[in-house]
């Protein structure tokens, strides 16, 4: 008999940011779960990447951290104790661990640190995202401000990656202690200087032997940036025998609904089910003014109901249907194709 796939469904549908500080989005945050939840979704992605939200609403980060504790009983008090949630964190340019500055290299080590302890504290047991090099962080020389690229942006990164090995060995040992493991994403050239695809992203882990410190597959950032499906295949193998396959997201290529978009299921997916029972997280990305300057988002926002006025355009919550039926259904024929192939 065919199960279902352990879903996820990525907050970034709503907004940048998980604003723990606010009551109003807090209340909303449990009509959406609650929404999502009835469509067959069994976990969330919430992003607690306000690495400023202790300087304006916390007066410290023990209160912050409380309040994450106290949304999660306030999930567990409203019927929802058996829904799981994973973190999507990014590193900054004032939080690096790749950093040579060994200030904003110490800060970025405790600022993820800190994002371990909120992970935890909402129960979960995957943090993910780019947490290498800063997200948007492309490199300038100064002082005329002049961008790097290509080959010395590649000897610029060589040396951020050693760095960041190291304070990621620290982290690795940290995470683990909280129950948490670190799966880092290869994120396309067009967001973020790297890494880029998973090979670099391979040859960074090389460096560390702790498999607490593994990785996501992103559908969109791998057909952007990956080395194709034969190359894929080979990649997904080596992780996954070292024990590093931590978790995996199905996003269209151009940010938006899952359904209509250009993406190589069974390139993608086969190899990733073939090696991988865990979560599947979709992941899109909302027309939100927070997003205009890394994505470039043009299309219609997916209006929010009982957030926007409605429009005869999509909402957010058919689409996020939509897409649960229709990721559902391709992964459960690359299912029945693996289990087919097993038998023979």
């Amino acid at each position: 008999m065919q199960h279902n796939t352990d879903m996820y469904f990525s907050f970034f549908m709503f907004g940048s940011n998980f604003s723990i500080e606010d009551d109003t989005f807090l209340d909303q945050a449990m009509v959406h779960i609650r929404r999502l939840v009835e469509m067959g979704y069994t976990g969330f992605e919430f992003h607690p990447g306000r690495e400023d939200t202790t300087a304006y609403a916390f007066s410290t980060y023990e209160a912050e951290l409380n309040a994450y504790k106290a949304f999660r009983t306030r999930m567990d008090e409203e019927g929802f104790a058996h829904i799981k949630v994973a973190t999507n964190v990014g590193a900054t340019t004032q939080y690096d661990p790749s950093s040579a500055d060994p200030a904003v290299r110490h800060a970025g080590i405790e600022y993820l640190k800190s994002r371990v302890d909120i992970t935890a504290a909402l129960g979960g047991q995957i943090m993910m995202g780019p947490m290498v090099i800063p997200y948007g962080g492309f490199v300038f020389k100064a002082p005329n401000g002049e961008a790097v690229w290509s080959d010395d942006l590649q000897d610029e990164l060589a040396v951020r990656y050693k760095t960041a090995q190291q304070s990621f060995i620290e982290l690795g040992q940290y995470a683990s202690s909280k129950g948490v493991k670190l799966a880092i994403e290869p994120i396309s050239h067009w967001e973020t200087p790297g890494p880029n695809k998973l090979a670099q992203l391979i040859a960074f882990l090389d460096g560390i032997d702790d498999p607490t410190i593994g990785v996501v597959l992103d559908s969109a950032q791998e057909t952007l940036d990956g080395d194709g499906p034969e190359v894929f295949a080979q990649q997904i193998n080596y992780i996954a025998d070292q024990g590093r396959l931590h978790y995996a997201q199905a996003s269209p290529p151009d940010r938006g609904d899952l359904v209509t978009c250009w993406l190589p299921w069974e390139e993608i997916f086969t190899p990733i089910l073939s090696r991988f029972n865990g979560p599947i997280a979709v992941e899109i990305f909302n027309a939100v003014g927070a997003f205009d300057q890394g994505l470039r988002l043009t299309r219609r926002k997916f209006w929010i109901p009982e957030v926007d006025q409605p429009n005869q355009y999509p909402d957010a919550y058919q689409v996020a249907k939509q897409a649960f039926d229709f990721t559902q259904s391709k992964l459960a024929n690359i299912r029945k194709k693996l289990n087919l192939n097993q038998c023979k």
